[in-house]
């Protein structure tokens, strides 16, 4: 049985070998994850400019309300 651990600190993780999920290369990392090669390639492929939406959003009225609701005391 592993023993709990109260909290995590990095030295804890160690290094180990593995393929990178994405192109298959050997590389040694704490997590299983892509290799720095890879990550980069992901960054420069995802990364976008933040724009700005100037539409006004109105939510759509598709319930009518109920006849309990709409009655005038």
């Amino acid at each position: 049985m592993r023993p709990v651990m109260d909290s995590y600190e990095a030295s804890a993780f160690v290094s180990f070998d593995h393929a990178c999920p994405r192109c298959g290369a050997e590389t040694s990392m704490r997590f299983m994850s892509p290799c720095a090669t890879c990550m980069a390639a992901l960054r420069d492929l995802m990364e976008r400019e933040a724009s700005v939406v100037d539409a006004e959003y109105s939510p759509k009225m598709n319930v009518t309300p109920n006849a309990v609701a709409s009655k005038d005391d």
